[in-house]
């Protein structure tokens, strides 16, 4: 089972990880989620209507990672769509920060709830319920999403060359945690296909 997931009975999959996966994967959950930036918690006293209605930004993030997050909906158009764009990410994008933060806090609560190997080998066996597999597909491609951005991936065969970074190359520990998030997503993917 190392490296890759398998599917448990009565669906979810189950994953061993040792502690350096563990806790990269963590480290880039939070970072993840400070990224996105905390949410708009609604008062207590606070009108559930109103806060189904509630604005969020009208406007796409500067920073380009957040940008690929949370795309323009209708892309580079004309001004009428991109008024509808605006209009869109208005009403959608609070949800989907909230949705994609949530999906990173399961990736951390889950990996805080581990115990470690019973044989003292550091590590631990990782056991996801379907929803909570279905958190982690969110989170792992978030991740990868940010990374490759960060990293400047494209479907060009530039970013080939990326695959090829000498070990003094300072980019070479964020290619290296890339390869292994698709490695991740891709085996989750796998294991929960019927």
């Amino acid at each position: 089972m190392a490296g890759h997931f398998e599917s448990l009975p009565g669906g979810g999959a189950a994953v061993a990880l040792d502690d350096v996966e563990i806790s990269i994967l963590r480290s880039l959950a939070v970072q993840l989620m400070e990224l996105i930036g905390p949410g708009d918690e609604p008062a207590a006293d606070a009108d559930p209507l109103a806060a189904l209605f509630s604005e969020g930004p009208s406007e796409p993030p500067s920073d380009p990672a957040l940008k690929r997050l949370f795309p323009d909906a209708y892309g580079d158009a004309s001004e009428e769509l991109r008024a509808a764009a605006s209009d869109f990410r208005r009403y959608t994008e609070n949800d989907l920060r909230a949705r994609k933060r949530e999906d990173a806090l399961v990736v951390v609560r889950a990996l805080d709830g581990l115990s470690v190997d019973a044989e003292g080998e550091g590590g631990a066996v990782l056991k996801l319920t379907p929803d909570e597999s279905r958190a982690w597909l969110g989170a792992l491609n978030d991740l990868r999403l940010t990374i490759g951005t960060r990293l400047d991936v494209t479907d060009d065969d530039e970013s080939e060359q990326l695959y090829r970074l000498p070990d003094s190359d300072p980019r070479k520990p964020m290619v290296m945690a890339y390869l292994w998030l698709g490695a991740l997503q891709e085996s989750l993917v796998m294991t929960l296909m019927p």
